[in-house]
């Protein structure tokens, strides 16, 4: 069953081995050469489950990942069930949201600390169990980085995806987040991270408004 077409992949649940799975098929990019594109399919196809082990490692919940495919750009995960971040954090009390996001922010300093960026860190890419555990998922755009850019860009996602769909608690989300994020990567790190993420917004503010000129 179609659960969700991506630009970049599509996601089947279904059933394997009497358990109920996700299956992450990369898509053909007719656009792009035939032999260009199944090297990169492949390499993605790679590179996210060992993103996603990774992150394991570093404390963060992940899908369990059974089979991965290069061939056909195949990766059959283990299907968590829980609710998307997305669908539940509004309806929270304020002090469950911000525990919330506290831990959210917890694990993303836990992922940069140990090299990984995400790449779409947004509330749809975190799952929340009945028990409370917050799943990350989809490391499909991520990567291996210490740089401080990557991590300011990381951030700068996670705070654009509050602003667009929290956006009546994007700020005090952003801002209990970053003190879980610095609860991890000490104060001195967050504070050079937050630096990056207004760098980014001025650099975003100077290209709009070159375009309007």
């Amino acid at each position: 069953m179609l659960m969700k077409k991506g630009a970049e992949a599509s996601l089947f649940l279904e059933e394997w081995h009497g358990r109920r799975v996700i299956m992450k098929r990369r898509l053909e990019k007719r656009y792009r050469l035939s032999e260009l594109d199944e090297v990169i399919r492949s390499q993605r196809t790679l590179r996210e489950p060992q993103l996603i082990h990774r992150a394991k490692e570093a404390g963060v919940p992940t899908p369990t990942v059974f089979l991965v495919d290069t061939t056909d750009a195949n990766i059959i995960m283990e299907y968590v069930e829980g609710d998307q971040v997305k669908r539940v954090l509004d309806g929270l009390s304020r002090a469950e949201r911000l525990r919330l996001c506290r831990h959210i922010g917890e694990m993303i300093g836990r992922l940069h600390t140990h090299g990984i960026i995400h790449g779409d860190l947004t509330t749809s890419n975190m799952i929340l169990t009945s028990g409370g555990k917050v799943f990350f998922v989809d490391f499909g755009l991520g990567e291996r980085s210490v740089e401080l850019e990557a991590r300011g860009v990381d951030l700068h996602l996670m705070k654009r995806a509050l602003q667009s769909t929290h956006y009546r608690y994007a700020d005090e989300c952003f801002e209990t987040v970053l003190e879980g994020y610095s609860e991890i990567v000490g104060a001195g790190v967050a504070k050079a991270v937050l630096e990056k993420i207004r760098e980014i917004e001025r650099r975003g503010r100077y290209v709009a408004e070159r375009k309007e000129v």
